[in-house]
């Protein structure tokens, strides 16, 4: 896995999520989620001050602002996980490079904690996992309504079966990528599902 290429833009992104006090209104799997805030001019709908647009896992949805705390970050922010240290010391610095914040999980486990809490725009696992597998991490995200795009790897584990990256598409990934790959393609990969 060697160089790297292309830049993301970085125009500041701002995240929502629904404030506790509001939970009631929204449905249960949304609390402690971020959702990703959008620009949205519909001219069939009518702009209401003190509202936002914010993109949840039914589509594009007008809420009320106040229902939500709202952060801003300039770089877009990558999870990565996998139990290879090594892969994730290595995807961390050639995305870190790239421009994009990276944090690390070694399991399914660690990332849904990180998804709750950070709430990346794209997840990067491994399929092959101790404790959750990646496979299994794709099901819980979907399970909890998730918008955030994966990329599921794998080198096919002790039996070399890639067909388990078909199983990750089928699941929701919006790509698959078997390992090796270089990191230009990963890169690449990272750019093109976050565009």
């Amino acid at each position: 896995m060697t160089g790297e290429s292309g830049t993301p833009a970085h125009e500041p992104q701002r995240r929502a999520r629904v404030r506790p006090e509001h939970g009631g209104g929204y449905p249960l799997s949304y609390l402690g989620q971020w959702f990703r805030v959008v620009e949205r001019h519909d001219p069939d709908v009518p702009v209401a001050p003190g509202d936002i647009w914010v993109e949840m896992a039914v589509g594009v949805q007008r809420v009320p602002a106040a229902h939500f705390e709202i952060a801003e970050r300039t770089k877009r922010l990558i999870l990565v996980v996998d139990d290879d240290p090594n892969i994730r010391r290595t995807l961390q610095i050639a995305l870190s490079n790239a421009g994009y914040e990276v944090l690390q999980a070694q399991d399914g486990e660690e990332a849904i904690r990180l998804w709750h809490e950070s709430g990346p725009d794209l997840i990067l696992t491994d399929i092959h996992m101790p404790r959750k597998s990646g496979l299994l991490l794709i099901e819980e995200l979907q399970g909890h309504g998730s918008s955030t795009p994966i990329i599921a790897m794998t080198d096919g584990g002790p039996a070399g079966n890639l067909n388990l990256l078909r199983v990750a598409k089928i699941l929701g990934s919006v790509r698959t990528m078997s390992k090796p790959y270089s990191l230009d393609e990963m890169v690449k990969a990272v750019n093109q599902a976050l565009s």
